[in-house]
């Protein structure tokens, strides 16, 4: 299966930019007329990665009540729409993404035990940029093919002297 999601939607959540009075509607949908301003129905956006990957970026900026409401759609593997009594099954593998020290946020009671346990399956620590300086030039030679293309231009690289540089 996990084969086949590599080809399947993936769908980037930005955790750290939706209000706790959004979540619910934003991440599990809603019905029409479900809260005040709830004019049509609206889909999940846990439900438009379907089949594919969910990955929940700043996870570690979520409130415990946020946690809360991840933790049990990834328990249960479903969601209701807010308004609905009909649950809506979830297809989706999971990633999560922070720069925050959620070992110590469990310790602070920022982050939930049980959703950090959830999420650490398979956990990949990135250094930042600054320790790996060796990276810096095939991250660049990737930014201008990729600006080359996008713009139709044919810049060449850096100067020496710019790869130098101390950032």
């Amino acid at each position: 299966k996990t084969a086949a999601r590599r080809n399947r939607p993936f769908l980037p959540i930005n955790c750290a930019a939706i209000p706790d009075t959004l979540l619910e509607s934003e991440l599990f949908g809603c019905e029409r007329g479900a809260f005040t301003g709830a004019d049509s129905t609206r889909a999940a956006h846990l439900t438009a990665g379907a089949g594919g990957t969910v990955l929940f970026d700043e996870i570690g900026e979520m409130t415990p009540y946020a946690q809360a409401k991840i933790l049990r759609a990834l328990d249960t593997r479903e969601i209701y729409r807010l308004g609905s009594t009909q649950r809506t099954r979830l297809d989706i593998r999971v990633a999560a993404a922070t720069n925050q020290d959620l070992e110590r946020r469990i310790e602070d009671g920022g982050f939930r035990r049980d959703l950090y346990y959830r999420l650490n399956v398979s956990r990949i620590v990135l250094p930042p940029i600054r320790e790996r300086r060796e990276d810096i030039p095939p991250l660049l030679e990737h930014c201008i093919a990729e600006m080359n293309q996008v713009f139709g231009r044919s810049v060449q690289g850096f100067t020496a002297e710019a790869m130098q540089q101390e950032f």
